[in-house]
């Protein structure tokens, strides 16, 4: 049973001949009949095609033939397209560093020549006849056809019996075929393409009239493409980053640009994803990561944002030779990347999408509603239109007021909400001899400069006209029906302005401390509390506190203890000096209790700001009067991301006049 093994024969090294190495390639290369189709089209496009037909028989089985109306090949440049490492698109080392073409390996045509029967139809610009190459014998023979290319691949893997067993149905395969080229179809907008399948005509996108990248152009393919639905539900991306300072090589721009979904049109699967890379649809884990990165804020659990996203680079600084299929690439500086596309996107989603609802509505004239948000084909830089929207962000200087300011000039800055001469109508609530005072007043958000007033009655979220249960805010506009969640509403209010202080007070030196050092770490502003807020704590609590006594420091609090099982907050965030001192201390005790302490600020200051906020917010069944009704609304309008709750919540929905008419059958 021990006896040792024989020597295995020595194996010389032998040269592989061509028809093997080609195999190889196929391996590679050719997957099913979609990755034909995708090689097949990525030479169309490089050949200037304005217009790609592809037919299929059997989902591409028996029949592959992609047409175009391209340049066409030369009658002497024939018969190297069938060879291996043959190609049009690079000639040097470094035409391969700075690739700009889809296609550039020379290995797509030899490849799929070795597994299928192959056939080139081509009339280059300027001959009088096309000519056709066969792929098996080489004969070159002249036919009929106008200038362009059709390349036609019969009876794929019939070389290769065993790979064409693992193909699927005919459905399944022309459903890959049809995807690969709706790939291209929404990169290439200029160019129009069809897809038959069994002499029925599958798909068809139309050439738009505009040519480059034009985003008007960009948003009709998308409609075309993935539907009306995904125009409306998304907004527009336009961001373009700056040299990196201190850089001497002149580090060209990253643009990127497209259409990113609202929280709202998140899917429960990553099938609506499509990212690009100077035109090609790239799988890459950076994009995806700070695709989804910029979503954390406004989208939670396993949701799967849609987006379609068209990076512009330098081609010299990303590798698109890293696989055969060359649909993953490798960038020189994916951290910069990264930063581009989450930028990117976050400056797209934090504009609140009321006023744009209600801008549309009151210049069309219309009741239907346009969620596509802050961002029209006319939109040439989302960084500008962010910094100049007519939507004021709310001072965080109005949050430190004091007790007796907020209750007696609650509503002090409200009077703007009425026209001029018009009573504000009174609470349908009865009020309370001393109003219950919110963790932070609802003032009225300040105009920005430069921008046109709204008309009276005519702000984005409407104008309040009661409360549900204690729980929601019913509120009217031009468009309809609006109801608001308070609570998710008045959460998403603090955890901006929480983050906001925290950046500012990490921005600006503080004072020097006795030793002479400044106090510029990042934080919140705290207001000690002339009473402190005791609480019997359990055992793990005095420990989280007592060890965590710097962390809560740089939240705002001041946790001390007061006895063996008892604490006491001294100093609470600025922001929630009005909620719930005690509830607020439990709630980050025990997030802290959860984390590892030596890095909460770094990795989960958001989190800890967030349950801050939701700790702070206005709770159910706590009635408003109109007046804090309407302020609340005013600071939805002017704080970002304010459409969604921390959580990933929607805060409000708008019902049309004609959904409430559809009710009650009016009109018919």
């Amino acid at each position: 049973m021990n006896a040792a093994l024989p020597p295995s024969p020595r194996r010389p090294i032998l040269e592989l001949p061509d028809a093997l190495i080609s195999q190889i390639a196929a391996g590679e290369v050719v997957e099913r009949p979609a990755s034909v189709v995708r090689e097949l089209v990525d030479n169309a496009l490089d050949a200037g095609a304005t217009q790609v037909t592809v037919r299929l028989l059997a989902g591409g089985v028996r029949l592959i033939a992609v047409e175009d109306d391209g340049a066409g090949i030369l009658r002497e440049e024939l018969p190297l397209a069938f060879r291996r490492h043959a190609t049009s698109k690079i000639s040097s080392l470094s035409d391969l560093e700075s690739v700009a073409t889809m296609g550039f390996r020379g290995e797509a045509l030899a490849a799929i020549n070795s597994i299928a029967d192959c056939a080139i139809l081509s009339r280059a610009t300027g001959q009088s006849n096309a000519y056709s190459l066969d792929g098996g014998s080489g004969e070159l023979q002249p036919v009929a056809r106008s200038t362009g290319t059709t390349v036609e691949v019969k009876e794929l893997f019939f070389s290769t019996p065993a790979r064409r067993k693992f193909l699927k149905t005919d459905a399944t395969e022309l459903a890959h075929c049809v995807e690969a080229v709706r790939r291209h179809a929404l990169a290439r907008p200029d160019v129009g393409f069809a897809i038959w399948h069994e002499g029925k005509l599958v798909e068809q996108w139309r050439r738009c009239e505009s040519h480059g990248p034009s985003l008007a152009a960009l948003e009709q393919r998308l409609a075309d493409v993935l539907g009306s639905d995904f125009v409306a539900r998304s907004v527009w991306v336009d961001f373009e980053t700056s040299a990196s300072p201190g850089r001497s090589d002149n580090t060209p721009s990253i643009r990127v640009w497209g259409r990113a979904g609202i929280p709202d049109a998140a899917r429960a699967r990553a099938d609506q994803q499509f990212a690009y890379v100077n035109g090609r649809f790239v799988r890459d884990k950076v994009l995806a990561h700070a695709a989804r990165a910029a979503y954390d804020d406004v989208l939670h659990g396993q949701r799967q944002p849609v987006f379609a996203l068209y990076i512009e680079i330098d081609p010299t600084r990303v590798d698109v030779n890293v696989h055969p299929t060359k649909i993953e690439v490798r960038f020189r500086d994916s951290r910069e990347v990264h930063q581009a596309v989450r930028h990117a996107i976050e400056d797209a989603l934090a504009a609140p999408r009321a006023g744009t609802v209600a801008a549309s509505g009151a210049s069309t004239g219309q009741t239907d509603i346009d969620t596509s948000a802050a961002f029209s084909p006319g939109t040439s830089n989302s960084r500008f239109y962010i910094e100049n929207r007519p939507l004021a962000r709310v001072p965080y200087a109005q949050a430190a007021i004091s007790f007796e300011s907020q209750v007696g000039h609650r509503v002090s800055d409200l009077g703007a909400l009425w026209q001029p001469g018009e009573a504000a109508p009174a609470s349908p609530y009865r009020q309370p001899a001393v109003a219950e005072p919110l963790s932070v007043p609802f003032a009225a958000a300040p105009a920005a400069p430069g921008a046109a007033p709204l008309p009276g009655g005519d702000w984005p979220l409407g104008r309040a006209l009661a409360q549900l249960q204690g729980v929601y805010i019913l509120a009217e506009n031009a468009q309809g029906l609006i109801i608001v969640d308070m609570h998710a509403a008045h959460e998403r209010i603090l955890y901006e302005r929480l983050k906001t202080q925290w950046i500012e007070r990490g921005n600006t030196t503080g004072p020097a401390d006795s030793a002479g050092a400044s106090d510029n770490r990042p934080g919140l502003t705290s207001q000690p509390l002339l009473i402190p807020a005791t609480f019997a704590a359990t055992p793990e609590e005095v420990t989280t506190a007592e060890a965590h006594a710097d962390t809560l420091q740089a939240l705002g609090l001041e946790i001390t203890p007061f006895s063996a099982r008892t604490l006491a907050v001294r100093a609470v965030p600025t922001t929630l000096a009005l909620g719930d001192a005690v509830e607020l201390a439990r709630g980050v005790l025990a997030e802290l209790a959860q984390v590892d302490a030596s890095t909460v600020i770094e990795r989960a200051q958001n989190d800890l700001l967030s349950s801050m906020a939701c700790h702070g917010a206005v709770r159910a069944n706590r009635h408003l009067s109109l007046e804090e009704m309407n302020a609340l609304l005013r600071q939805m309008e002017a704080t970002e991301r304010s459409d969604q709750c921390n959580h990933g919540r929607p805060t409000w929905r708008q019902f049309k006049l004609s959904e409430l008419d559809a009710l009650f059958l009016r009109g018919r």
